[in-house]
């Protein structure tokens, strides 16, 4: 009835905290219809399936796949029209920053034009929050900073240095004090995971390159040196645009774009 979703996708809720919350029959059938609509097993413009096929396929009442869609349509991905049926919106309409729709990006192969679209979010937010956040951080914002870098010197396996690394930059955002930054956090494990899935990396490989440059984040932050702060991220994105490029030619960060 149901596919399971795989780890990325996994990983992905348990980062955004939404792990242990067991879904209802209405949210399972919206996800696997959205996992099939970001898949393109659904075309952009095409009808879905009606809802007595929908209850075959799934196994649940009307009133269930009735909210599934719902769900669907709040969204972005799906539209109702009386007469007419369910069909799927264009892409240009979804909501891109729902965690669900970013978290079934996770089940998919990594399309690099998106990758590049979220590593241009990234570039633009985050080193603007490290320096917001060497001026602002509390105590406590500045110790959950250096908590994950140092569970990323620690980590053994590479969920436990991928969790690290996106609480790492998670706990910035959290400290640049600006709500609006905070709720792009599902952006940056979208991207941190989707990048380790096109790189086909072991993140733990990239130790001696990537650890001191979060370490230089750290200390411009402990330092409450913003322009610093702001600067390191700004070396850690180019890095990290760098070694993207590396795989996906075209992608490399253009001049004009580095401000």
């Amino acid at each position: 009835m149901f596919k399971l979703p795989n780890m990325s996708e996994l990983l992905y809720y348990d980062l955004k905290d939404a792990a242990g919350v067991a879904p209802g029959l209405a949210t399972q059938v919206c996800r696997e219809l959205g996992r099939r609509i970001v898949a393109g097993h659904f075309a952009e413009g095409a009808l879905i399936d009606d809802e007595n096929k929908l209850c075959d396929r799934f196994g649940v009442s009307k009133s269930v796949v009735r909210e599934a869609v719902k769900l669907l349509v709040g969204k972005g991905l799906l539209e109702v029209r009386r007469g007419s049926g369910t069909r799927v919106r264009r892409r240009a309409s979804w909501n891109l920053l729902d965690d669900d729709v970013l978290a079934w990006h996770q089940g998919i192969e990594p399309r690099p034009d998106f990758l590049r679209q979220l590593m241009d979010v990234r570039q633009m937010v985050e080193p603007n929050a490290a320096g917001w956040a060497a001026s602002s951080a509390t105590d406590v914002q500045i110790d959950e900073i250096r908590n994950a870098q140092d569970a990323m010197e620690r980590a053994v396996s590479i969920q436990e240095f991928v969790i690290a690394d996106a609480l790492f930059h998670r706990a910035i955002l959290r400290a640049s004090n600006n709500e609006l930054l905070t709720a792009m956090e599902g952006v940056i494990f979208s991207a941190l995971l989707s990048s380790i899935k096109i790189t086909n990396d072991d993140p733990r490989d990239n130790r001696e390159r990537s650890l001191p440059l979060h370490r230089e984040i750290l200390e411009a932050i402990e330092a409450n040196d913003s322009d610093k702060a702001s600067s390191a991220m700004c070396k850690h994105m180019a890095d990290t645009y760098e070694r993207l490029s590396n795989v996906l030619p075209g992608f490399r960060l253009k001049e004009a774009e580095r401000g």
